[in-house]
């Protein structure tokens, strides 16, 4: 029996390892797709931004314009991130608890981002808000600007980050199941207690991931944000618009340098993702 496990075993690894040739191709074409699509343009990227020199580079950042397409931009985030760590909480955990008439709708309405063009979305937003939309006489009977003004810019960023931090933790609750939530209500513990000592700390990390990949999705976003911010220099433009107008003002350098700070920011975004998941798999283990 153990001579069978044995030959059992020996046809299975020849089964699944491939030849050591097909395994170096299959490495060399991710490397060579890595090098092509994703460092190369970046070095390209950062060569651009210091062509014409590193003072021009700091002027550039350093215009007023610059900082305060930066400022709009960290701005719209730390608006949207907390609303949707509060909306991703709530819905997760009425979709993963629960059982409830509409909820695969309710599903659906999540992920209803994720199926629209964020052009689209803009121009939805500019349907309703707008001079002509529905509720634009009522907006402008009271001198209140959402259209081509900041609080449409953080509408469109809300909008668009709505299912990221909701679509990490639904899988994740789901997961775990209601036993210990169940135990600690036996124990006597209530509702804030039994989320505070035992639903928080079981989805930590998971939260902790929505949170960065909605704060990542919230300082890139651009289609939705051009269609309803009216690209307004100095005004409305986050740091994607910024760019763009620079990049179609010819400016090259300055184009590249802001570029440069915002990829910097995804960079570091990057850098907590991968430290959440490296903590996620150990917890796991």
């Amino acid at each position: 029996m153990p001579q069978d496990n044995q030959t059992i075993r020996t046809a299975a690894d020849h089964a699944t390892t491939e030849p050591r040739w097909v395994r170096y191709l299959l490495i060399g074409i991710a490397l060579s797709f890595v090098l092509l699509f994703l460092l190369l343009p970046l070095l390209f990227m950062i060569f651009e931004a210091f062509s014409s020199g590193v003072r021009y580079y700091i002027e550039s950042l350093a215009e007023k314009d610059t900082l305060r397409a930066l400022y709009l931009t960290l701005f719209a985030a730390a608006i949207a991130v907390p609303v949707n760590v509060v909306f991703g909480l709530a819905a997760s955990w009425c979709i993963a608890k629960f059982e409830f008439p509409g909820k695969s709708v309710l599903i659906t309405i999540i992920d209803l981002p994720f199926a629209i063009s964020p052009v689209v979305a803009g121009m939805l937003f500019v349907l309703l808000f707008g001079a002509h939309g529905w509720f634009g006489t009522f907006l402008e009977s009271r001198q209140i600007e959402i259209i081509f003004a900041v609080p449409g810019v953080i509408i469109a960023t809300l909008f668009v980050t709505f299912p990221f931090v909701a679509r990490e933790l639904i899988p994740v609750m789901q997961s775990q199941g209601t036993e210990e939530e169940l135990a600690a209500r036996v124990l006597g513990a209530n509702g804030w207690q039994i989320f505070r000592r035992v639903t928080l700390p079981n989805i930590k990390w998971g939260l902790l991931y929505g949170v960065i990949l909605c704060n990542a999705r919230a300082m890139g976003e651009f289609g939705a944000v051009a269609v309803i911010s009216g690209r307004y220099r100095g005004k409305t433009c986050t740091l994607p618009l910024h760019i763009e107008n620079l990049f179609g003002d010819n400016n090259y350098p300055a184009a590249f340098a802001v570029a440069s700070l915002l990829a910097m920011l995804a960079i570091v975004t990057l850098i907590a993702k991968t430290f959440i998941e490296m903590k996620t798999a150990k917890e796991k283990e």
